[in-house]
């Protein structure tokens, strides 16, 4: 029998609060009171069930990616596969690590199939996928640190850019993570594409071998973690400047690869305090450095964001 996800409101009313097991949803939608209605209802319809079915499929998920085959059945599997198998050719990956873009993007699909909506959002820890319509934008915060609730910089994403997909990776996030960044936010044309590239972008930001990160095998803190022994990042000790430049450096030179391919639009690495923003000299891949927080906006409230990454809606004059 499929079991039922809690489903429920924000305080302010507008939000739909979807929980099942790991999955944490908030899905906002903008448009007539009758097309929200019908929205909110096909994306609860769309969740009842959708853990079940990745869990059915969990073996193969956690198995290393094939860049040239797929044997999932599941839609949202193979959706994740699908935003993997670009990375798998050359790195270790598994369709694990777009988990969270990849089921923020399926109930986004639901609720604008059901209903024409003007703006709407699904937030899944972070991992957030967009839909805008003309004349339209979302204003995104970024934090350096999943741990805090410090907003370092916002941006602005607008109807005409591609971009419809944010994810963050790091150390310090709810996943583990074989590199050393406090955070990596990358915008993509998907939030499964974001949530990928977010995860390999995040491992290259580091430094091997250095006697101040403490890592162990990730199947001693989560035994049935995708990553087996491999070693995940505990903790960082001290870090001298020209240290944190070449961890920020490696991750850097991953981001252009990427971006090189048009598989992503843009990344912020975040390292001990220091900020990297790594964009194709484009007026879309330039979309983070629209605006930056003026003095004294350094902390938002915490009904102001929403875990990794915060969302919040603006008009676009």
């Amino acid at each position: 029998m499929t079991r039922q996800p809690q489903v429920g409101w924000l305080r302010d009313g507008k939000r739909l609060h979807l929980q099942d097991g790991p999955i944490d949803l908030i899905v906002e939608a903008e448009g007539s009171a009758a097309n929200r209605r019908t929205a909110y209802a096909a994306a609860t319809s769309r969740f009842t069930g959708l853990l079940d079915e990745l869990c059915d499929e969990l073996s193969l998920l956690r198995m290393a990616a094939d860049p040239l085959r797929c044997e999932l059945q599941g839609t949202v599997a193979r959706r994740m596969h699908a935003a993997v198998a670009p990375f798998a050719a050359d790195h270790f990956i598994t369709p694990m690590a777009a988990v969270a873009g990849s089921v923020a993007e399926e109930i986004l699909e639901s609720l604008v199939r059901a209903a024409p909506l003007t703006r709407a959002y699904v937030n899944n820890g972070g991992d957030i996928a967009l839909h805008l319509t003309e004349g339209e934008a979302f204003t995104v915060g970024l934090i350096d640190r999943p741990d805090k609730c410090g907003l370092v910089r916002t941006t602005e994403v607008r109807a005409d850019d591609p971009i419809r997909g944010i994810a963050t990776s790091g150390w310090r996030g709810r996943s583990f993570s074989l590199g050393i960044a406090d955070a990596v936010t990358v915008m993509a044309r998907t939030a499964t594409q974001a949530d990928a590239a977010a995860t390999i972008i995040a491992n290259a930001v580091d430094l091997p071998g250095h006697p101040a990160i403490v890592r162990c095998p990730a199947d001693e803190l989560q035994p049935d973690s995708d990553l087996g022994s491999r070693l995940v990042t505990r903790d960082i000790g001290f870090l001298d400047e020209s240290e944190i430049a070449a961890a920020l450096d490696a991750g850097d030179a991953r981001a252009r690869q990427w971006l090189g391919r048009g598989l992503i639009e843009a990344v912020a690495l975040h390292l001990k305090g220091e900020i990297r923003v790594v964009s194709l000299p484009s007026n879309v891949a330039n979309v983070l450095h629209r605006s930056q927080l003026a003095a004294g906006e350094s902390v938002i409230p915490p009904e102001r964001y929403l875990s990794l990454v915060s969302v919040q809606q603006s008009a676009h004059p």
